[in-house]
């Protein structure tokens, strides 16, 4: 038996590409290098409630009511502030040619007059459309990292944590578990020094 298979027309194809666009449950832009918006879908649409005239060619910030693109009248990325946002820097990267950036960021929203945290993460990814660069912008809200944010019950002494289990872990450990966060270890310029100059006086009282 044969089974005959109808090729979607181009409409059919948009359709099918906006149908899953919406469907997922990030935030997604599409951007150009400045943050300019062109297209978004449900998920971000649902977060800053504005109409969709109003949306298409403002910044990112501007329509997500981040609190340092009203810090200034020119809007997103024109605040002191902004030379730090991650956004904006994963944007900039995409636009220069990086693959795929992504990074994790906190960022700070206004909204109905509370400033309110998002914890992301942001990837940004470069493609073409009709000759030109575009970036597709996602922001994956990341609310259980908001944890973080609470009093974690930590010994002054040894660094360890207590768990819910009223247990207590290695710092690592507790990361590791809670986070699937892997540490690298290193030393911090303080700590170097110091131990580079107990190393200095044991290596003084061997030869002493």
């Amino acid at each position: 038996m044969q089974v005959e298979l109808n090729v979607p027309t181009s409409n059919e194809k948009a359709d099918l590409t906006k149908a899953i666009f919406d469907a997922l449950p990030s935030m997604i832009f599409v951007v150009d290098g400045d943050a300019r918006i062109f297209e978004y879908n449900e998920a971000a649409g649902r977060l800053f409630a504005a109409s969709r005239e109003y949306a298409i060619k403002r910044r990112t910030g501007e329509i997500l009511h981040c609190v340092h693109s009203l810090e200034t009248p020119e809007g997103c990325g024109r605040a002191p502030a902004c030379t730090d946002c991650v956004v904006r820097a994963s944007i900039r990267q995409a636009a220069d040619g990086a693959r795929i950036v992504r990074q994790r960021a906190r960022i700070q929203l206004s909204l109905d007059g509370a400033v309110v945290s998002i914890f992301a993460l942001i990837t940004a990814t470069p493609f073409e459309f009709q000759n030109r660069p575009m970036i597709l912008l996602v922001i994956e809200d990341l609310k259980d990292i908001s944890e973080i944010e609470k009093l974690i019950p930590i010994c002054c002494v040894c660094r360890k944590i207590r768990t819910d289990e009223d247990s207590w872990v290695a710092l690592e450990t507790y990361f590791k578990n809670t986070w699937d966060a892997d540490f690298s270890h290193g030393y911090c310029p303080e700590c170097r020094s110091a131990e580079l100059e107990k190393i200095s006086v044991l290596q003084k009282q061997k030869s002493g």
